[in-house]
């Protein structure tokens, strides 16, 4: 009992505040509006990052390139979420100023949020050697807020050429 308790606490919280369940219950009415603004916009973001040159990998299942995307299709019914992950032909601090350049994507460690988030996986990082070799290197995690799907891919394109890419 002491073990379910303790792991059901620190994994998902004990009970959640008044405060919580009324924001949660008042943001689900939004939801699905959300949801199909974020999906157009990582798919299209997906595709403008595979065809950049100095991009070394785009997972993302709503690309066909992706290996997973036959499986996606069948249990992704609505769209493909909005987290990419992708890799730059960049060292660690190249990576880090090119995060930093951002203007409209937010530099920061949490993902899924109503804003674009952005944070970089380092080469150094104790984990790195869990994910498959092309993430080794220049991996990025990105979550697609409700910006503009313009905007977004504008701020990315001006990052790329802050650091030469």
């Amino acid at each position: 009992m002491e073990r379910i308790r303790y792991e059901a606490q620190v994994n998902v919280g004990s009970v959640i505040s008044p405060f919580n369940s009324w924001q949660i219950f008042r943001g689900a009415v939004t939801f699905p509006l959300r949801m199909q603004k974020i999906n157009a916009s990582a798919l299209a973001i997906a595709e403008w990052l595979e065809n950049r040159e100095n991009v070394t990998f785009v997972s993302y299942p709503g690309l066909e390139s992706n290996k997973g995307h036959a499986l996606a299709v069948r249990q992704m019914r609505n769209g493909f979420g909005g987290v990419i992950s992708f890799g730059i032909n960049a060292d660690d601090k190249a990576v880090e100023k090119f995060c930093a350049a951002l203007k409209v994507v937010t530099f920061a460690v949490s993902l899924g949020h109503d804003e674009s988030l952005i944070f970089p996986q380092p080469s150094y990082d104790e984990r790195i050697d869990l994910y498959p070799e092309v993430f080794r290197k220049g991996f990025i995690r990105f979550s697609v807020g409700l910006e503009e799907t313009e905007d977004i891919i504008g701020d990315l394109d001006q990052a790329f050429k802050s650091i030469g890419l």
